[in-house]
């Protein structure tokens, strides 16, 4: 059984971030082909291409961990009808200097959760944007967004509602399959 390496990126810096809480919990339902990881964000400095010739350690560090792995999860909150500003400046620091973008060909999903009832949409499209751009290919479908309700997921990363816990197997499912597509065409065309 071929096993893939999945760097988890949640856009939240938040001490408290139900999104956190969300990541925690695909780590626990991950089907055993895809092993996620934390890929943390939040120590990078605000990109320039002031350092494209010379990146600080935090931003060699990050990009290690992005050329690591076999495919990348986006785990957003939704902040002003947009991703956060430190999940964007984590792509940019992925995708520079200019010829060495560490998101190149890498299978990529995007989920997120929020109180409110359309949970991360917007994010979620804007990010989707952004992936194509840095030539991510992406899992279309099915999509993920999971409305947050206290008690959901609890601290330990275990989903309480049956049908949510259910619909996020499948999605890790769907997204291993995908990698195996994208990775194995990958492999046939080098």
């Amino acid at each position: 059984m071929m096993s893939y390496t999945v760097g988890v990126f949640v856009g939240s810096t938040a001490s408290d971030s139900i999104n956190k809480k969300l990541a925690k919990a695909l780590v626990k339902l991950a089907p055993p082909e895809l092993k996620l990881v934390d890929i943390p964000i939040g120590k990078l400095p605000l990109y320039s291409r002031d350092y494209d010739a010379d990146f600080p350690a935090e931003a060699r560090a990050f990009k290690a961990s992005v050329d690591a792995v076999d495919a990348i999860i986006f785990v957003t909150p939704e902040y002003n009808r947009s991703i956060p500003g430190a999940l964007k400046n984590a792509i940019d620091w992925g995708s520079r200097p200019w010829g060495s973008n560490s998101f190149a060909k890498k299978p990529s999903a995007v989920t997120g959760t929020s109180p409110g009832h359309i949970s991360t949409a917007v994010a979620q499209q804007h990010l989707r944007s952004i992936l194509s751009f840095v030539n991510s290919p992406e899992l279309a479908n099915p999509e993920c967004y999971i409305h947050f309700t206290e008690g959901l997921i609890d601290d330990d990363g275990n989903v309480t509602v049956p049908s949510t816990e259910e619909f996020l197997r499948h999605w890790l499912q769907e997204f291993h399959i995908f990698v195996v597509k994208v990775v194995g065409a990958q492999k046939i065309t080098v």
